[in-house]
């Protein structure tokens, strides 16, 4: 007698009560000393000495520095990744090319290399005894050991994250509503901003936020190009690491309650966004179409 006619589900892996209830037991213990426990400790150190030290400790002119250096290299190198996430992904899912297969490897070879490496790979490319590192001192250009080489690091380390994003979703969109629109004679840019940017704005928002969240904390990469000059080349990251070796625990905690505070509203946003796109994939796609269609030509 089949399951069905029975009107009784098969049984699934793991629906004994006891191995149902010890398997979210270990997850949850596991969430609570890797996760919960390292941010509450940072939450208590921070605020040890109370809100006046705290405060003195953010208002510091090198902490204060780190975290505008941080917020610049962000404002510079997410807008960046986002138009080379687009550029990315359009290319690869609505053009058919040689070596398509190659560059979307290429393009996620940043999340295989260790950032130390990406970093080292910079000094031997732009510092000073580096293949491009003569042309660049007699033009008057420092690459390394500032601003344009942090960005740079930055980059190189969150590339992905954005064309990560669209690469899956535009594939399964297809190429046919902004085909019907290129061939009802709307422009390559119309069609961009009418069909493709709508039905992609979920991904590219949340593949946004990744890349801003990971370019503020990102330590490796930069700690290598920047120099790790105080009050010049040190970012956010980079600043606690001198604090705590400063002997400075408090102020290390209370710098590092900035990106624990970060990587918590990242959380929120990655779930209202998650939420949103949900939306998006509960409407009907042939409703959606000709709206966008309609649009167009209109």
């Amino acid at each position: 007698m089949s399951h069905s006619s029975t009107g009784k589900r098969p049984p699934r892996i793991g629906d004994a009560p006891l191995f149902k209830y010890s398997l979210i037991g270990i997850v949850l213990v596991f969430v609570l000393l890797f996760v919960v426990a390292p941010l509450a400790v940072i939450g208590e150190q921070a605020f040890s000495r109370g809100i006046p030290y705290f405060l003195e400790t953010i208002a510091d002119a090198d902490t204060r520095h780190a975290i505008l250096l941080t917020v610049i290299t962000a404002a510079i190198a997410v807008p960046l990744n986002t138009i080379f996430g687009i550029a990315a992904a359009w290319a690869i899912t609505k053009h058919d090319f040689r070596g398509k297969r190659l560059l979307t490897i290429v393009i996620e070879i940043p999340f295989s290399i260790s950032p130390v490496v990406a970093g080292v790979s910079y000094l031997f490319v732009y510092g000073l005894q580096g293949l491009f590192g003569p042309a660049l001192d007699s033009a008057g250009l420092k690459i390394m050991f500032a601003l344009p080489g942090i960005v740079l690091a930055s980059m190189f380390v969150t590339a992905p994250f954005v064309a990560r994003e669209l690469i899956p979703l535009m594939q399964a969109q297809g190429r046919d509503l902004e085909e019907a629109a290129t061939s009802l004679g709307a422009s390559g840019f119309r069609t961009f901003f009418s069909i493709t940017l709508p039905n992609i704005k979920w991904a590219l928002l949340y593949g946004v936020v990744l890349c801003n969240a990971r370019v503020m904390g990102e330590f490796g990469a930069v700690s290598i190009v920047s120099g790790n000059i105080r009050g010049q080349t040190n970012t956010l990251p980079l600043h606690i690491e001198l604090l705590y070796h400063d002997y400075n625990a408090v102020g290390a905690f209370a710098a590092a309650s900035i990106l624990a505070t970060l990587a918590l509203v990242t959380l929120v946003a990655k779930v209202l966004l998650e939420r949103q796109g949900a939306g998006r994939r509960n409407r009907p796609q042939t409703l959606a179409g000709t709206q966008n269609s309609s649009e167009v030509t209109s």
